[in-house]
């Protein structure tokens, strides 16, 4: 346990083996209060164990090589899930103008997702304070190979990146167009259904903060899925292993 996510804790290792496979072998999520009833103990342990378990599940930093790749396409795409506080709220939509009317008139208030995903392969998803030009662009660029085809829809946020690529080829939602050839975002969208079910029916609410951790937790089973040759027990042990090295405690110590 020592030098990962399980340092210091008083919970039994038996109770992390439980909270691991859990949150490896359920599709849609599990929540502290599920795991709570499993393990008959009090809320705020399972809580505690929870948020570990996706820490362990989350993953980045500099060393994750580019998506895609040469004859490879790569779905980009941007949702919207929970609501800001409107203290927080940015008063101007993803092109710079206030949002007054129009299909971006309900976007102000939500917390913006950009998600990448490698068909056949794997997702990135970020939470970014507004899914504007600036972000989703830097976004695209630092994670995607430039050898690759990207797919998106008709979005004025990848018109420019998307001359960077060998291809950008879209899809025109607003004419009820969802597939052309093999030209489609369905992936991306598949994931974001899937992230969506899960938040609306298993946690149901999340705070902002914790909304990247969520977010890790379903790119992971999304990433160690049965088409990727993973079953339950190898995603247990990529989640485990996963969390070596990262800590994540109540209170960071005080320097001395």
């Amino acid at each position: 346990m020592t030098g990962s996510v399980m340092e210091r804790s008083h919970a039994k290792l038996t109770q992390w083996a439980v909270a691991f496979h859990l949150g490896a072998s359920s599709k849609k999520g599990f929540s502290a209060h599920q795991l709570h009833r499993e393990l008959g103990c009090q809320y705020n342990t399972a809580w505690f164990l929870h948020h570990r378990v996706m820490e362990a599940m989350r993953r980045g930093g500099l060393d994750l090589p580019p998506m895609g790749g040469e004859g490879k396409v790569v779905e980009a795409d941007e949702t919207y899930f929970g609501r800001i506080p409107e203290a927080k709220r940015p008063r101007f939509k993803t092109s710079g103008q206030p949002v007054t009317s129009g299909p971006y008139r309900n976007i102000a208030d939500k917390r913006a997702i950009v998600s990448l995903v490698e068909r056949g392969g794997g997702v990135r998803s970020f939470h970014v304070p507004s899914a504007h030009l600036n972000v989703v662009v830097d976004i695209v660029r630092a994670n995607i190979a430039r050898e690759t085809r990207l797919h998106t829809d008709e979005s004025n946020l990848y018109r420019k990146v998307g001359k960077e690529f060998a291809a950008h080829e879209t899809v025109k939602h607003s004419a009820k167009e969802y597939a052309r050839g093999d030209v489609t975002t369905n992936t991306v969208e598949s994931y974001f259904s899937i992230f969506k079910r899960g938040m609306r029916g298993v946690y149901q609410h999340c705070a902002e903060k914790h909304l990247h951790r969520y977010l890790a937790e379903f790119d992971f089973r999304y990433n160690h899925r049965s088409s990727l040759g993973c079953d339950d027990e190898a995603r247990t042990l990529a989640a485990i292993k996963g969390g070596e090295g990262k800590r994540l405690t109540y209170h960071q110590p005080r320097e001395a």
